[in-house]
């Protein structure tokens, strides 16, 4: 390393313009290494298998029941069809008896329950979960296994059914 003391012709006046960069360099290289070392322990993830998903053509048959159901002004409405549930205990009561009658009109058919009805529900994007939620614990504790959710596809989207 090396130091200027000064000229040893008496010009010790005039100011030092040249500025020593060591101090800077060896500070860059110190927080350098700090994040080399530090970033990869900082990032942690837990090895997962995300679903791929394909948005696929629902292919409605007429057992399925379809429902929908929104919010207004913090109220939980629900429709079978078009026509509306006026609360849980009907909803309840008539996923019991439609899918009694469905069940026993594939006995009567075949002698055997060979595909059961699933419940397909349309929810707005302004309703809270628990509207939606309180729907489909309804419809489990009916007794339907199979519950899915009608979505609008991506704008552009094509199916490969097409």
């Amino acid at each position: 390393m090396a130091m200027s003391v000064g000229s040893g012709d008496g010009e010790d006046d005039r100011p030092m313009s040249d500025i020593n960069t060591t101090p800077l360099v060896d500070v860059m290289l110190v927080l350098l290494i700090i994040f080399l070392i530090t970033v990869p322990v900082v990032i942690q993830t837990v090895p997962l298998q995300l679903p791929q998903v394909v948005n696929e053509p629902t292919t409605t048959k007429p057992e399925n029941v379809a429902l929908s159901v929104r919010e207004v002004n913090g109220q939980c409405e629900t429709y079978w069809g078009v026509q509306r549930v006026p609360d849980k205990k009907t909803l309840l009561d008539r996923g019991v008896g439609a899918l009694r009658a469905e069940i026993e009109r594939q006995e009567a058919m075949t002698g055997s329950v060979t595909e059961l009805p699933e419940v397909h529900i349309r929810g707005d994007a302004n309703a809270s979960y628990r509207c939606i939620g309180g729907v489909i614990y309804t419809m489990q504790r009916a007794g339907f296994v199979k519950v899915g959710f009608i979505s609008e596809p991506p704008a552009g989207y094509r199916s490969a059914r097409l």
